[in-house]
């Protein structure tokens, strides 16, 4: 590699990480949005791409991505979602991310074998070593299985890798976003069912997201921890 390329790539990893913390410097919890802007379909393709490209633990993808755009079934949620009314009422576009049930994701269910045969198209032997490594995970390893409760919140785990990922690809285009839990579950995922969004056999809801252009001024500066009082080494 010669020193003109070196160099080029060193000015093209500073402009990337300027780019990059000058996005999350930006990014806040929006709690209303201009409502007569709108998101681009170009723009809300490529958040939503930035989401289904993300990681997942075994590579196993348990969410899904509702966008409802209706503002009849967002008053519905609303009604069942105190901590989310005033983003559901402005926002561009909300996302409710769902979370597989803990059946869906034992390690000889029909979802596992699809995602191993179907998706990451793996060799049988290969499949069938990758499952039972994974089934050791969920009963010994983190100790998963026995617990209905802690093995969906585990998925649930998944989907924020997603979420977080949309709030950044976002940001990167200026586009405000606000992740939501204020909800009751139960409520909204009976809408969702009764709505034909969610089989509720399936699926349980995990969190929301609004997206956006923020109305009014911009936040005051953002208010974290300083890096010695999270970030320890040896």
């Amino acid at each position: 590699m010669t020193d003109q390329t070196q160099n080029t790539l060193e000015s093209s990893k500073e402009a990337i990480k300027t780019q990059l913390l000058n996005a999350y410097k930006f990014r806040h919890a929006v709690k209303d949005f201009d409502p007569e802007r709108k998101v681009t379909k170009g723009d809300f393709d490529f958040i939503l791409e930035a989401g289904r490209l993300s990681p997942s633990s075994y590579g196993f993808e348990p969410w899904k991505f509702v966008v409802v755009q209706s503002p009849e079934l967002r008053d519905k949620i609303a009604v069942h979602a105190g901590g989310a009314r005033r983003q559901l009422a402005s926002a561009s576009h909300a996302i409710l991310v769902l979370a597989r049930l803990p059946h869906e994701m034992v390690a000889d269910s029909e979802y596992i074998s699809h995602m191993l045969s179907d998706v990451q198209r793996l060799p049988e032997e290969i499949a069938k070593m990758k499952r039972s490594t994974y089934d050791a995970f969920l009963r010994t390893g983190f100790a998963l299985q026995d617990n209905e409760r802690a093995m969906f919140e585990w998925a649930c785990r998944q989907t924020y890798l997603a979420l977080g990922n949309m709030m950044t690809a976002a940001a990167m285009l200026r586009i405000d976003s606000c992740p939501m839990e204020g909800f009751v579950k139960h409520e909204v995922e009976r809408v969702l069912a009764e709505e034909g969004l969610m089989d509720d056999s399936r699926f349980g809801l995990a969190c929301m997201a609004a997206f956006g252009y923020r109305a009014g001024d911009s936040p005051t500066p953002k208010t974290r921890q300083r890096t010695d009082e999270v970030v320890e080494w040896r």
